[in-house]
């Protein structure tokens, strides 16, 4: 299925301890990015949409991921029991090369030895074949005879990760733009070890002599391997005591996060490096501010457009009216042309909210109306109304009735 040295948790952006809801979270977030329909003739896309999706099988399933964690790559060649006698013998992973010669491969500098190990056990011309024995593993991924190839593979600098921080904004800091002040929760690089997980002291390893390798046996098996102390540097080092060797360490950080004018609901503002630092000095991922605007009582946002609902006299409607409204700048004059209904908008222009990605531009301010109907006080007032419907007889209702 898959082959070797691939590193999936590289390919999905996630660390080696992620969740399964991580690597699933992960992984719809690149698929939305390099699905092949959003990137129609995109052989590139295509290509990465292929590598994330074969990650995903993989590191999404547990026992799969079981096996790909114990042995370096997965293969549906290798059984679970295989796999676990493997890592329990010290194994670091195969190598996706060919064969070297008898008894002996090589995989990215590090020599694994296989004279003392005696496969006539396993499968010979003519006699017994046992599934998931080594020699069926050498035979069907790496397509050789009976002496394999391992690679010993070092833990690689993985970039950190991005984090996200939802932070609410009220109405008019949104409009006029403010400055955050916040305290932002990272894995940034521990200062004792630059990040690097140990400390160097002077001498060489007393693990492996310096040589940066040492010996491992399975069975009759033994193959040389990377020192886990040194990781292969031959050199005195030390896992570093305040982040146990991770180079990361939980800090709280304050930051001034500064909201532009107008920024909307829902937008995002990046803040480059300050997301979780990387391992071994790989760079940090990007902190991301996703901004949420408060409400107002009188005026409605859309975008950069302001609504307001105004209410108008009958009078006013009927006759036409100059009105003052309100607007985010203050009031400001509104002409009603007469025989204004009810529920129409009026539109008043760049009276809306400046324009956070478009500098120089505004929104417009839209204006519906609400026609109050008078409530008579007194008797004259109410012959005045009755007089008023004598002399404009019109049925409002006509054209509603034409179309039932």
């Amino acid at each position: 299925m898959a082959t070797a040295t691939k590193d999936y948790y590289a390919a999905l952006g996630v660390k080696k301890n992620a969740s399964t809801e991580e690597i699933r979270k992960a992984f719809r977030k690149l698929a939305r990015k390099y699905h092949p329909d959003v990137n129609p003739g995109d052989k590139a896309a295509e290509e990465k949409f292929k590598q994330i999706s074969e990650a995903n099988d993989v590191l999404s399933d547990p026992k799969k991921r079981k096996i790909y964690d114990q042995v370096g790559f997965y293969s549906d060649n290798i059984d679970a029991a295989t796999a676990e006698a493997y890592a329990r013998g010290g194994g670091a992973g195969f190598g996706a090369g060919g064969f070297g010669g008898p008894g002996q491969a090589q995989g990215q500098g590090v020599p694994f030895d296989f004279g003392g190990f005696d496969f006539s056990d396993f499968s010979e011309a003519g006699g017994p074949r046992k599934s998931g024995s080594f020699r069926d593993i050498f035979s069907g991924i790496f397509g050789g005879g009976g002496h394999g190839g391992f690679t010993a593979e070092a833990e690689q600098p993985e970039p950190g990760t991005d984090l996200e921080y939802q932070v609410k904004v009220g109405f008019w800091d949104a409009i006029k733009g403010t400055v955050m002040r916040l305290n932002v929760a990272r894995r940034d690089a521990c200062s004792n070890c630059q990040g690097r997980g140990f400390i160097q002291s002077a001498g060489t390893c007393p693990q492996c002599g310096g040589k940066g390798q040492v010996t491992q046996t399975a069975g009759r098996m033994k193959f040389n391997v990377q020192c886990p102390r040194c990781h292969g540097t031959g050199k005195n080092v030390s896992v570093c005591s305040v982040c146990g060797g991770e180079g990361t360490v939980e800090r709280t950080e304050p930051l001034e996060v500064r909201i532009k004018p107008g920024t909307r609901d829902g937008q995002r503002v990046r803040i480059a490096s300050k997301g979780n630092a990387g391992s071994m000095g790989a760079p940090a991922g990007d902190l991301y501010i996703i901004v949420r605007t408060g409400e107002h009582p009188v005026f409605h946002r859309e975008g950069d457009n302001i609504h307001v609902t105004v209410p108008i006299t009958v009078t006013e409607a009927a006759l036409g009216a100059k009105v003052e409204v309100p607007t985010i700048d203050g009031r400001s004059l509104l002409r009603f042309p007469p025989g204004t209904e009810s529920g129409q908008k009026l539109r008043l222009r760049e009276k809306g909210v400046p324009s956070a990605t478009h500098e120089g531009t505004r929104g417009d301010e839209i204006v519906e109306v609400k026609i109050v109907a008078p409530f008579p006080k007194d008797e004259r007032s109410r012959e005045i109304l009755r007089e008023y419907a004598k002399l404009n007889p019109e049925d409002p209702r006509a054209e509603l009735w034409s179309k039932v």
